[in-house]
């Protein structure tokens, strides 16, 4: 993944479509799934699903992503039973301590959207401290954190506002993902065929794609493939 200085929140369509996906968004669904499958614990599955994301992480570099995009956890997972929001709290931390070195080391930097300052103290003190370490990268991933995409665009337009107009630039300069790229792809795993309140507003003219594999077993060698199907699309934009 490139460094990139273009805003992810662009209003205006390009020109001319590029064959080469930039800016790739993953709801990564199914760790229930997959557990249930194999008669084992949710907990299990959302363990596997970690897995699935560090071994992503570990193979971006050949793909030349200028940033990749994980849906981790949705404002709506709040409504999940205590001890499977427990579970996911718990392996988040982990993943923190555990991966930072790595994103250090290969020029990772890291980028929080959602409302991720109201999850639990010791979290934001390790997301923040994530963050500073990682904040001279420039290969970026943004991870979703207690995120909802209706509640994204409502707190920007309430930004806008407060400075001093609401147009959708004005919006766009104010969403949590001002600074990225503009959104190419967006993928689902597990056959859901939904975007569940994910990038309701970047994913206005992204291309889409639903994947029957669940993220547990989604490898570096499915994006691939996804990235080889982008090239093949003809984005036009509402033109013809």
């Amino acid at each position: 993944m490139g460094g990139d200085s273009s805003s992810g929140t662009n209003t205006d369509a390009p020109k001319r479509a590029s064959s080469r996906a930039r800016h790739v968004a993953i709801i990564m669904d199914g760790n229930g799934r997959w557990a249930k499958k194999r008669a084992l614990p949710r907990a299990i599955g959302h363990q596997r699903g970690v897995e699935a994301v560090r071994r992503l992480v570990r193979g971006l570099e050949p793909m030349e992503l200028d940033c990749l995009t994980l849906y981790a956890f949705s404002s709506e997972n709040w409504k999940r039973s205590e001890t499977e929001v427990d579970d996911l709290m718990n392996l988040m931390r982990k993943f923190i301590k555990s991966d930072l070195p790595d994103f250090v080391a290969n020029d990772v930097q890291l980028n929080i959207i959602g409302d991720w300052r109201s999850l639990a103290p010791d979290i934001v003190e390790m997301l923040e401290d994530a963050l500073e370490q990682t904040a001279n990268g420039t290969r970026k991933l943004a991870v979703a954190l207690n995120y909802g995409g209706q509640n994204e665009i409502a707190r920007a337009a309430m930004k806008a506002a407060e400075q001093g107009s609401i147009t959708t630039q004005s919006i766009a300069d104010n969403l949590d993902t001002a600074g990225l790229p503009p959104l190419d792809l967006l993928i689902r795993t597990s056959g859901e065929i939904r975007l569940s309140n994910f990038l309701l507003w970047q994913a206005a003219y992204a291309e889409m794609l639903f994947v029957d594999t669940l993220w547990p077993d989604f490898k570096p060698e499915h994006l691939e493939r996804a990235l080889d199907d982008f090239a093949q699309r003809e984005r036009r934009y509402g033109g013809r």
